[in-house]
């Protein structure tokens, strides 16, 4: 076997959530994150002392992170979460609805049967019932579980305030919310010296990205998005400040050389995006490596990587090295990711049990090590966001953490290294004579700048930037209306933060959030501020909205009892007329490197059937072997039927109950495929007295992974009930 050095990066980021006219943070999650990830995600390598990686801190996140260690912050959600219940307002009372809920429900919320209580108790009249009903108790323990949820897992386990209230998990006091708002604030100011003391005992690499997190290649030539995809979008005037560009790297390398007390080497460039002159400008302010992600290497080499039944890519040798590129500030080395084994932790692994995902992995890499011919050691790279993943994990991923981390440091063909070691130690460093201009996600740029909200976000940075501009080379030329150079410096600084990447992640069909409006709003504040510095007149079209409100999900409700036969075919338009449907926007069949298979759900009742149909991306579909179906459906138990293809036909099915197969599946339900999924359940089988609503989900399963699920977020809620085209509520049994 090969020797595999193992380069794991885990990548630490959160925009300027600051307001820059009011200094307010408009949201939270720096916050949270610095109480629920960032300390734990470092802590946790002291346990392995012999496996080194990579941690990448935007400069940004760092900033904000030191910012709320000082407690001298202006954080409403914050304050609202720690003010005294008997003081709440009404206005209060909506925030906290809005706010205190937007938490993972199956991994975090779940952990404590009074936060899932409350949050049932809160949807009726979205949440009117709530503002009058909920008592103080009531808003007492949703404002701590609320907080609880977002706490570090060994401090839950482990710290004596902490874990009392874990373990209390209802009917908090005054006394208790203190407490935890006091060790919120001590976590959050550990974070950043836990990096510095795991970097100087050599254990860890922190590496850095531009300052705001900018796209660097399109902030140098926004034209350069075309290569890539000759089809995307451009704003009507090219956006070219490589100047800006600079400016970020310097910033960035000055920050972390006086928060870490040392020089960074490497550098992930924002969403891996690369280009030759963004490349050169890295390499002239000191950076000797970059990360990015294999999709570039194959465009750049003209390969691709295309994996076999068993998990190994085409070119594989040329995957697993570092490469120098050659640019005309001089050569950089670049390492890139293993796109389909980072996803699988990013998005895969979070649904199997902590031990058997981590068991997998190292087997995969084991795999690799194995199949893969090369004359030098594999450097294989696992890079990918170290904070929104570990929500989805049980336990916030620290299990499976702790298992891959004993796995690989513990067997003698591994080698965990931090990137700068691994470059060192790989021997032969093939050069290619530059880079293709790209990012991580298909290759291209079209997140940032393909779309017409994306062009507009551009054309409204142009117009702020030229405005810059002119007010300094006013200052320049000693013009008598130009602003000073403290305003300068302030205009400048809004800029910079505008050039962030973030913006345009949200704008767009490709994602959405429950905070879409914020995110929008901030965008267009942080180019406000630019002309409010220079004592401008901001233009007014950035009063108005730039992200449209987007359909994530088309959600119809059922509007009747249905009649189908279980075939696997569109049989009939009336068939499924009536049904329920949850219908996601996935852009056919992948997105940001995720591949989709599932398009569709629809879902209904039938007297004694509750019925359900899933319509694919067929020629998705065809690349898998042999998938399995796993739809559940959650009354007062789990039943799950398991429904097994072969060669494209349906091959068995079988209907497990807490993972125990039962008898008589044909008995309880009815299956089929062909061109759809259709699946019945008897109603007998559902036990859904004393329930209101039942819960339904699918999931794809191949190669013993579940590589797809509708929805995302696991499960459907499903009303009962007459007036919901339902079946009627049942009376739960006194006794059952």
């Amino acid at each position: 076997m090969n020797r595999v050095n193992l380069v794991v990066l885990w990548h630490m980021h959160q925009p300027q959530y600051r307001d820059p006219e009011t200094g307010r943070y408009v949201l939270p999650w720096t916050r949270l994150h610095a109480t629920k990830d960032y300390f734990g995600m470092v802590k946790v390598l002291e346990e392995f002392p012999a496996f080194h990686a990579t941690f990448n801190v935007v400069p940004a996140l760092g900033m904000q992170l030191e910012e709320y260690a000082s407690g001298k912050f202006n954080e409403p959600w914050f304050s609202l979460a720690f003010k005294s219940a008997e003081a709440l307002t009404r206005e209060d009372k909506a925030e906290i609805l809005a706010r205190a809920f937007q938490v993972n429900h199956e991994r975090l919320m779940s952990r404590w049967k009074r936060f899932v209580e409350l949050y049932e108790w809160s949807r009726p009249a979205e949440g009117a019932q709530a503002q009058v009903s909920f008592t103080a108790r009531d808003w007492r323990d949703l404002q701590v579980l609320s907080q609880l949820a977002w706490m570090e897992e060994t401090w839950l386990e482990k710290d004596e305030v902490v874990s009392r209230l874990a373990s209390k998990g209802r009917d908090f006091n005054e006394a208790d919310k203190e407490a935890l708002k006091v060790k919120q604030l001590e976590l959050i100011g550990l974070v950043l010296p836990a990096y510095r003391e795991a970097a100087q005992r050599s254990q860890i690499e922190i590496s850095t990205t531009p300052f705001y997190h900018p796209i660097l290649p399109l902030v140098c030539d926004s034209d350069i998005a075309r290569v890539a995809n000759p089809g995307t979008p451009l704003p009507r005037r090219a956006y070219r400040r490589p100047e800006d560009a600079r400016e970020q790297l310097r910033r960035a390398r000055e920050y972390h050389e006086r928060v870490f007390g040392m020089t960074p080497a490497g550098l992930w460039p924002s969403e891996g995006s690369v280009s030759d002159q963004a490349l050169a400008i890295a390499r002239e302010e000191g950076f000797r490596w970059f990360g990015t992600d294999e999709g570039v290497l194959g465009r750049t080499l003209n390969v691709g990587f295309f994996r076999d039944a068993t998990g190994i890519p085409s070119n594989a040798e040329r995957l697993y090295k570092p490469w120098r590129v050659q640019t005309p500030g001089g050569e950089i080395t670049g390492l890139f990711r293993d796109h389909h084994l980072s996803d699988l932790i990013g998005f895969v692994y979070s649904r199997m049990d902590s031990r058997a995902a981590a068991a997998d992995l190292h087997e995969r890499l084991r795999y690799l090590g194995e199949r893969v011919q090369s004359a030098q050691p594999l450097t294989i790279c696992l890079f990918l966001d170290g904070e929104n993943a570990w929500e989805y994990y049980p336990g916030n991923g620290r299990e499976f953490l702790r298992e891959f981390y004993r796995r690989i440091a513990s067997d003698q063909d591994f080698r965990a290294l931090t990137a700068t070691e691994a470059i060192a130690a790989a021997g032969d460093v093939p050069v290619t004579p530059g880079i293709f201009p790209a990012s991580w996600i298909n290759a291209n740029f079209d997140v940032w700048i393909g779309h017409a909200e994306d062009v507009a976000a551009w054309e409204l940075l142009w117009d702020a930037r030229e405005a810059y501009g002119r007010a300094a080379e006013g200052a320049k030329n000693g013009r008598g209306d130009a602003p000073t150079k403290t305003a300068l410096v302030e205009a400048y600084e809004s800029l910079l933060a505008a050039e962030g990447s973030d913006w345009c992640w949200w704008f767009g069909p490709e994602h959405s959030t429950a905070n879409d409006a914020e995110f929008d709003a901030l965008f267009r504040k942080h180019l406000t501020g630019v002309y409010l510095a220079l004592q401008r007149v901001p233009p007014e079209e950035l009063a108005k909205p730039i992200k449209r409100q987007p359909e994530h999900a088309l959600e119809l409700a059922p509007t009747g009892f249905l009649q189908t036969k279980i075939d696997g075919r569109d049989s009939s338009y009336f068939e499924w007329l009536g049904a329920g449907l949850f219908s996601p926007e996935r852009r056919g069949g992948s997105m940001h490197g995720r591949v989709f298979y599932l398009r569709e759900l629809r879902y209904g009742f039938e007297e004694e059937r509750f019925c359900v149909r899933v319509d694919l991306f067929p020629q998705m579909l065809e690349e898998l072997e042999d998938p399995e179906f796993r739809v559940t459906i959650v009354g007062a138990e789990e039943l799950t039927v398991v429904v097994k293809l072969e060669r494209g036909h349906l091959r068995e099915f079988a209907v497990e109950n807490k993972n125990v197969c039962l008898l008589n599946a044909s008995g309880i339900a009815e299956a089929a495929f062909e061109r759809i999924l259709e699946v019945a359940v008897r109603r007998e089988a559902l036990k859904l007295a004393g329930q209101t609503h039942l819960r339904v989900g699918v999931a794809l399963w191949h190669g013993g992974l579940p590589v797809d699920v509708l929805p995302a977020s696991g499960f459907l809620d499903v009303n009962l009930g007459e007036e919901h085209s339902a079946w009627a509520l049942e009376e739960k049994v006194l006794g059952d």
